[in-house]
């Protein structure tokens, strides 16, 4: 099978429209909550959100992209246009055959369609949708986008596997590469999601935090008190290549992508299994695909949104994998980021590379008082980031409908 490495990054995220800025932010443990500006949250329960700021679309998009896009498609080609530049690819110079997108999003064009339904509903005496709204709102119309901006005409689609779906598209990236369909690919996640109607859905399920008096501190997973997850929005883009046309060209690498797996609960719509079996199957398997054991992983970016269950069935099932590992650290950046739902692996793995290049490990903020029902036994890095020599970070992203996927990056040498 042919090495796939990482040679290019770029992000849109609460902490910052860069990899600069969020990578700097990340590691100074900034919490990206603020009061939600999107829309007039009067009528809503949960107030605050990780919302992207100061975005200007403008900077990498042209009038008629912006027109015709969706907020979470922006994000996609703000973020795909970074990490291109980042990689040093000349693209005119390839065969555009060799390059494909698989861009993933777990709910699409929710700004579009929600915009579009209301508009319709208010009863004019001719009401018609825009021309442009089905082509705004599916949620392939990201990867459709970057391929049409740069000119890339090889393998494109979609990937959506709720919350797991930034890890799932950057695994089938991966794979094609491994298997000689392809030389590069621009790979990663959106969200666009801080709407009325999806604030509103995962508020009534009670799946989000309500600490709007506090919602600084509201995404702490691990503490005794986390009551919900909050949503963020954002991007992330990677470019993955394969080694040898990397080599030849002599680019920058950040990291090896050593090995990914997915598996399924098969157990419930929104709950993880409680044994939590699928995530380590999930886990076990993408180790044996990189060759290594659990003595090998020195971080882990775990999924841990802030839910009372959901940190918990995760936490155990890496306690009974690995055992009490006392070389392994774990940090829970969506304390930081919020849960940006179909870009959170994206932005995610991206953390991990980034920590696997600096030796550097992103703090958990928020945890003022840890769950007693948490394995003593696991290290937590909290409060402040840790300095440490990584090999391999391994990183969790599980989804509604029992999905579950997980990547292992490797420091290349």
């Amino acid at each position: 099978m042919k090495r796939v490495v990482i040679t290019g990054l770029g992000a849109v995220t609460p902490l910052g429209n860069s990899i600069e800025e969020f990578w700097k932010n990340c590691i100074n443990g900034v919490s990206g909550a603020n009061a939600i500006t999107h829309f007039d949250t009067e009528k809503f329960k949960v107030k605050f959100a990780c919302e992207v700021k100061n975005f200007d679309s403008k900077l990498h998009l042209n009038h008629t992209e912006i027109k015709r896009s969706d907020l979470f498609t922006q994000y996609a080609l703000y973020a795909a246009s970074e990490a291109l530049q980042d990689s040093g690819l000349e693209i005119e110079r390839m065969d555009p055959f060799d390059i494909g997108v698989i861009w993933g999003t777990g709910q699409g064009g929710m700004w579009t369609f929600e915009n579009e339904v209301m508009e319709f509903a208010k009863g004019d005496e001719n009401p018609r949708f825009n021309p442009f709204f089905v082509p705004k709102f599916i949620s392939n119309m990201a990867a459709g986008m970057i391929s049409m901006k740069f000119g890339l005409q090889g393998i494109n689609y979609a990937t959506n596997s709720a919350c797991a779906t930034g890890n799932t598209a950057l695994m089938d990236a991966f794979n094609y590469i491994r298997l000689g369909k392809a030389k590069v690919f621009v790979s990663g996640g959106s969200e666009a999601a801080i709407t009325p109607a999806s604030v509103g859905g995962f508020s009534v399920m009670k799946a989000m935090s309500s600490r709007n008096d506090d919602f600084a501190t509201a995404s702490r997973p691990y503490d005794k008190d986390r009551d919900g997850f909050v949503m963020g929005e954002g991007a992330g883009a990677l470019i993955l290549e394969e080694y040898e046309h990397a080599k030849a060209r002599g680019a920058k690498i950040y990291a090896e992508l050593a090995g990914a797996a997915m598996t399924a609960d098969a157990y419930h719509m929104t709950a993880p299994h409680p044994d939590g079996n699928g995530a380590i199957k999930a886990m076990q398997l993408a180790m044996n695909e990189a060759g290594i054991n659990t003595e090998n992983i020195d971080y882990i970016n775990p999924h841990a949104t802030s839910t009372p269950l959901g940190d918990l069935v995760e936490l155990n099932g890496i306690n009974k994998l690995f055992k009490g590992s006392k070389s392994l650290d774990i940090s829970a950046t969506k304390s930081m980021t919020g849960h940006l739902l179909g870009a959170a692996g994206a932005v995610e793995a991206i953390i991990s590379i980034k920590a696997i290049e600096n030796g550097i490990i992103p703090p958990t903020i928020n945890l003022h008082s840890i769950d007693e029902n948490i394995p003593r036994d696991i290290n937590i890095v909290f409060g402040e980031a840790k300095e440490k020599n990584i090999n391999y970070a391994l990183s969790n992203a599980f989804g509604f409908g029992g999905h579950n996927a997980t990547l292992i990056f490797k420091k290349f040498n």
